[in-house]
């Protein structure tokens, strides 16, 4: 069929973005300031901020608002704006066909169409430069780079001053910096993400099978494949490089295993999760944490088969579960399901960092394995705080953590051989 067409046909197809597009790199529906693009390394979000930029300057329908005139450019260095965003394979100049390709003039740092419309080169490195000239929409890209980011953005924002509605685009590979965070939070942004995997047609099969099977599940790689925004605070009781350090791959022989319950109050779909983990011995007297099996928002007897079904799985010596929320339904639950199963009832009468801080101490110690990667649980770890909340939640999984390595390190119970 491409056989067929002309070459003026071929070039409309090859240069109309909603054809190739996948649906987070157009923008948004809603009256949106800012659209934050995060992704991974090569997830396609320098092609969606030109993209969206070519489309506000020639009026397409999918640039989601009204035409640009005066836009600004803005990345780490000029030589970044000019290297990647202009003149890059993906960038401004690549993207247009060759007929309404916009003509650079590098003295000027000047992207000039031929129906007027005009875009400047800008520098995180000189923020003052953005005193003065105005515009209505701008492309920022990599500001968890920025070199001055607060000053930069700041100066941007009173420049978009021009039109009925200024916007902006910013592309981003995440990194826990400030300007981040407070994009995020503020209410006129729109954030969409991109995984590297995403755009796996656009990348060579060499880098996609050595760099994700290297870092996949990692904290980097989180960040630079998975575009997610990796938080830690500082009162945590762990940090991502202790993780990350105690980390091994396969699972050694147990000579002991539990699987930890920690019961949500209720069954909503809003509800607190049924923090389910399982963690082991090895012969060095070490613990390992082995499984993360939380589950949200389900019934009493769907989380109870779960725990009952992992137990069976990874031949575990006992089930561990919390009362407090439960009591007597926790046991009679797991019953239902199979009675031979032993579990043994805790009952916390301490504050949730009050009981963490001795299991935190064994993996300072370096007492403490993870077997493999467990995000959202270490998610929970690291933002940790003093007011016993994750993330503004209670840590489900963490809690079932310090029942698992509290029952296995903290109360001196003997060990049974087992082999997984």
């Amino acid at each position: 069929m491409l056989a067929r067409l002309s070459d003026a046909e071929r070039e409309f197809i090859g240069t109309h973005w909603p054809l190739f597009a996948r649906p987070d790199q157009l923008p948004p529906p809603g009256d949106w300031t800012v659209w934050l693009v995060m992704g991974g390394r090569g997830a396609g979000k320098t092609r969606t901020g030109a993209e969206w930029v070519r489309a506000c300057v020639l009026g397409l329908p999918h640039a989601g608002g009204p035409v640009a005139g005066r836009i600004a450019l803005v990345g780490e260095t000029l030589h970044d704006v000019r290297e990647v965003m202009i003149e890059g394979v993906s960038g401004l100049i690549g993207v247009h066909a060759e007929a309404e390709r916009p003509r650079w003039s590098p003295s000027l740092r000047r992207l000039e169409w031929s129906n007027g419309a005009l875009a400047q080169a800008f520098s995180s490195e000189d923020p003052d430069a953005l005193r003065g000239p105005q515009f209505d929409a701008a492309w920022a890209d990599e500001v968890a780079k920025w070199k001055h980011a607060d000053a930069t953005f700041d100066m941007l924002q009173f420049g978009l001053r021009l039109g009925t509605r200024p916007r902006q685009v910013v592309t981003t590979t995440p990194r826990a910096v400030p300007l981040m965070r407070r994009l995020i939070k503020a209410p006129d942004t729109v954030v969409t993400h991109s995984r590297t995997i995403d755009n796996a047609g656009f990348l060579a099969k060499g880098f996609l099978s050595a760099v994700v099977r290297q870092y996949e599940g990692t904290r980097l790689g989180r960040q630079e494949l998975d575009g997610e925004l990796i938080e830690e605070r500082a009162d945590a009781l762990w940090s991502r490089a202790q993780l990350e350090a105690i980390r091994i791959t396969g699972r050694p022989a147990m000579t002991r295993i539990v699987v930890a319950i920690d019961p949500p109050a209720s069954s909503n779909r809003t509800s607190d999760a049924c923090g389910l983990i399982a963690a082991g011995l090895d012969g060095e007297g070490r613990a390992i944490v082995l499984e993360d099996a939380t589950v949200r928002g389900v019934r009493p007897e769907i989380w109870a088969a779960r725990a009952v079904a992992l137990y069976h799985a990874l031949s575990a010596d006992r089930l561990v579960a919390e009362v407090n929320q439960g009591g007597d339904m926790v046991s009679s639950v797991i019953a239902q399901v199979d009675a031979r199963v032993p579990v043994a009832v805790v009952r916390a009468t301490r504050g949730k960092w009050v009981r963490a801080e001795p299991v935190a101490a064994l993996y300072a110690q370096g007492r403490v394995r993870h077997a493999g990667h467990f995000a959202d649980l270490e998610d929970e770890m690291c933002d940790f705080g003093l007011d016993g909340l994750s993330g503004g939640r209670s840590p489900d999984r963490l809690d079932a953590l310090v029942w698992a390595i509290t029952a296995l390190m903290l109360t001196g119970a003997e060990p049974k051989v087992r082999n997984l």
